[in-house]
């Protein structure tokens, strides 16, 4: 049989994605790790940030709240607030917006799956990204 070699991956050595708002940081996926199933990674909101509003037509997404406090915006009308512990899943199609309402640094734990059949087609905005946003503008 082959030997098999895995290598780990520190949140430090990925870049941070600040495209949809805070500091988005994927660490096992395709690219990383080889993963053919989906992707997981790591995310930051500072107090007042959020992540744009957006659905996986393919994939569905499992959250855990590590640090801090964040609302959840289901579908443009539901509700949740996420404390650590805290776990939420969210199916394929819903469109979702995650706010850090607290006063402290938000920290969450993602992963999608599975992978849509081209990486542009697993993410759908559905407002402006950050990347939209004027200079000089909060983002």
């Amino acid at each position: 049989m082959p030997e098999t070699r895995l290598n780990k991956i520190n949140a430090g050595q990925v870049a941070p994605n600040h495209r949809r708002g805070g500091d988005i940081r994927v660490l096992l996926g395709p690219k990383t790790a080889g993963a053919t199933s989906g992707f997981m990674g790591v995310a930051f909101l500072r107090p007042g940030e959020h992540f744009t509003e957006h659905y996986h037509p393919y994939s569905e997404e499992f959250m855990y709240l590590v640090h801090g406090t964040v609302h959840a915006r289901i579908d443009g009308d539901q509700e949740i607030v996420l404390e650590p512990g805290d776990a939420l899943m969210v199916p394929k199609n819903v469109r979702h917006r995650i706010e850090n309402t607290g006063t402290d640094e938000a920290c969450l734990v993602f992963h999608a799956g599975p992978l849509a059949p081209r990486p542009e087609l697993g993410h759908v905005d559905t407002e402006p990204s950050a990347e939209d946003t004027p200079a000089g503008s909060p983002r």
